[in-house]
């Protein structure tokens, strides 16, 4: 398993780029636009651990951000998500969205905090139980 990123919602980007780089002096390490889904995400990183990245998701429609919501979730990439989640599953853990997809799951930690999981490199072949699974709760 690899440490990806923590994710945290924003309210404005230049002023959030301001402060985490110019100020604390992270890098921008890339930027995804889609207008299409109504966000746009920054990733930013420290010079010496560029692979590890705080994501910065401003969303196209403008929210309050009270009561934790602007912390989303961290990220790890697995080998296999398939067999993680099942892992996962066999302990006790809800996966609260299920890789349908073959690349992405969702699961939370006992204290409730959100954590991504996003299969290495391509997605797994679509497969049960998964694809037919529902989302359950929130993540």
């Amino acid at each position: 398993m690899r440490y990806l990123h923590t994710m945290l919602r924003i309210t404005n980007i230049d002023a959030s780029l301001y402060f985490f780089c110019d100020l604390l002096g992270l890098k921008e390490t890339r930027r995804i636009d889609r207008p299409e889904h109504g966000y746009s995400l920054v990733f930013v990183a420290a010079e010496q651990t560029l692979d590890s990245e705080i994501e910065l998701t401003f969303n196209h429609d403008p929210e309050i951000l009270e009561g934790g919501r602007n912390f989303g979730h961290l990220a790890f990439r697995v080998e296999n998500i398939y067999e993680c989640c099942q892992k996962l599953m066999d302990g006790g853990v809800t996966i609260n969205r299920p890789p349908r997809d073959g690349r992405m799951a969702f699961i939370k930690s006992p204290d409730g905090i959100s954590i991504e999981l996003l299969q290495e490199g391509e997605s797994l072949q679509h497969a049960e139980p998964w694809v037919s699974m529902n989302n359950i709760g929130s993540w």
